[in-house]
């Protein structure tokens, strides 16, 4: 669920923090940039986990601060394909049902990776499962706001934002944020036994 992103980046640092240790302001400037912020095909950053290189720092004409290149490696939020996560319920419409993981919520399951045969009731905007017993009795059982729920990953999308061509390094100051659209969405599944709301198992 959380992977070491290798990025660099420039810094740019007042003249004010000159009094400072330069890694511990770089490493201020990086957390106060990147946390909570997603870029195409690296994820959502979380925290700084550490700085690998800090080149020279050089001063242009006109301003002030200095403008240092650094290399690092942050925490990133970006699950892998078909690993299970759970989370809560935040809503439901016809689009499906809508997960927060409490810190990253743009998590959906479409109708039509939900437990078959499901609906969606337009009065409650909820999602039922119909569910059969084996003496052919039905019951219907609602996901509900801030139900627990497991579910699959099953595709990623990111906002289509221009990237470096860049292997293994990412240059964040030329990655531009997107707006009005949610740069970063997990799409899941629970159309298999033991996936859903886990008071759907709680005795299997």
């Amino acid at each position: 669920m959380f992977v070491l992103a290798e990025l660099k980046d420039t810094v740019r640092i007042l003249p004010s923090n000159f009094k400072y240790k330069l890694n511990d302001v770089v490493a201020d400037e990086l957390n106060r940039k990147l946390a909570n912020k997603v870029y195409k095909d690296v994820g959502l950053c979380i925290v700084l986990h550490d700085i690998t290189k800090i080149e020279e720092s050089y001063i242009f004409p006109g301003d002030g601060a200095s403008h240092t290149k650094v290399t690092f490696r942050f925490i990133v939020f970006r699950p892998w394909i078909e690993e299970i996560l759970i989370g809560k319920v935040r809503s439901s419409s016809s689009e499906g049902v809508h997960v927060t993981l409490g810190f990253f919520e743009d998590i959906i399951i479409p109708p039509h990776k939900l437990q078959h045969p499901s609906h969606f009731n337009q009065t409650q905007q909820m999602w039922f499962w119909v569910y059969k017993t084996e003496d052919g009795t039905e019951h219907n059982l609602y996901m509900e706001t801030g139900d627990a729920i497991r579910f699959r990953v099953v595709e990623e999308i990111f906002a289509e934002t221009p990237l470096p061509s860049t292997v293994n390094t990412r240059d964040v100051s030329e990655i531009p944020e997107t707006n009005n659209v949610a740069p970063y969405i997990l799409h899941g599944s629970i159309d298999e036994p033991g996936l859903g709301l886990l008071i759907w198992w709680k005795d299997v």
